[in-house]
């Protein structure tokens, strides 16, 4: 806040159309850097809240699951792209509502919601590659970032954005097809420690469906607590949580910040999230250490996992999960 994924009807679209393919994304001194200068929207929990936009509720549409929702749409311009190949992502999202003023024009206002105007992620749908990417946007509204994704299949870009004017943030879901050799790969397999750059993670608390429960991810490297995480988008961790099988969107972020006076820069991380359902979720958390940001993945299981919902498992794969 592993089980196997089922290759969904979109997917197996594109392998046939293109010919592409899944496998994408304690009492010891604690670690500290030199200090630095410190530095919310649809389907995210905020600090305190019992249950979250992308699940609360059993009648509740999870985020990213449609590209059009509450009169606007994401218009992905870019809908295949070739893997291997640094390439421009291209989006629009356009007012659509019948009869408003605007309607069919680009959305050119947004609220910034932790620090950016939007977020931007790619995931493929084996959910082993995985990118949070900062795009910019044109005075015409159109989006554009530079992706390069190794692995050829299904993937899904997730827009997650508040329009100015708006009560609520939404986040808005599209297929991208990546062209080339196709090999399905299961989901990585259950776990509660990730290993990244000499950075190890460990994740404490369950995902419950239908729920708030809290999830904490402690932060060391080799074998020490860091104790000085740096801010990222105004938090000390940022987690986004994708359920297998269908990618269904749940955007959290920890319970406390920095500078209110309670929340330490680590090595702990804390997050209240609702599961929409039962079933498997992949989670990635991005955290921010001397400089740089990484990114730890994890699956996790909420309830009892359906059938149909997958049971093969791989080992953990690196996610990958940033292009700056």
């Amino acid at each position: 806040m592993n089980t196997g994924l089922k290759i969904t009807a979109f997917a197996a679209a594109v392998a046939a159309t293109f010919g592409t393919a899944y496998g994408v994304g304690q009492g010891i001194d604690p670690v500290t850097a030199k200090k630095k200068p410190a530095s919310e929207h649809g389907g995210h929990t905020d600090p305190g809240e019992e249950e979250s936009g992308a699940g609360a509720g059993a009648d509740a549409v999870p985020g990213g699951l449609q590209i059009s929702e509450r009169g606007y749409s994401l218009d992905l311009k870019t809908s295949r792209i070739e893997s291997g190949k640094r390439e421009e992502l291209r989006f629009t999202v356009v007012e659509d509502g019948a009869g408003a003023k605007g309607a069919g024009k680009n959305v050119t206002a947004y609220e910034r919601e932790h620090d950016k105007e939007l977020h931007l992620i790619v995931a493929s749908h084996d959910l082993t590659t995985y990118r949070h990417l900062h795009p910019t946007r044109a005075a015409d509204g159109t989006w554009s970032t530079p992706v390069e994704l190794s692995e050829a299949g299904g993937y899904r870009v997730f827009a997650d954005f508040k329009p100015r004017g708006e009560k609520e943030g939404l986040t808005l879901g599209a297929d991208l097809a990546v062209a080339g050799d196709y090999t399905p790969k299961a989901l990585p397999r259950t776990n509660t420690k990730a290993t990244v750059d000499g950075y190890e993670v460990s994740l404490k608390g369950s995902l419950k469906p239908g729920k708030s429960s809290a999830v904490t991810l402690n932060v060391e490297k080799n074998g020490r607590p860091v104790t000085d995480l740096q801010p990222y988008l105004g938090s000390y961790g940022h987690l986004v949580a994708l359920r297998s099988g269908d990618l269904a969107y749940l955007h959290v972020h920890p319970t406390g910040e920095p500078g209110d006076g309670r929340t330490e820069p680590g090595p702990a991380v804390s997050f209240m999230a609702t599961a929409p359902s039962p079933g498997s979720y992949r989670l990635f958390l991005d955290f921010k250490h001397e400089g740089k940001v990484r990114t730890a993945a994890f699956t996790v299981r909420a309830g009892a996992v359906p059938p149909g919902s997958g049971s093969d498992v791989t080992p953990d794969t690196d996610p990958d999960g940033h292009d700056h």
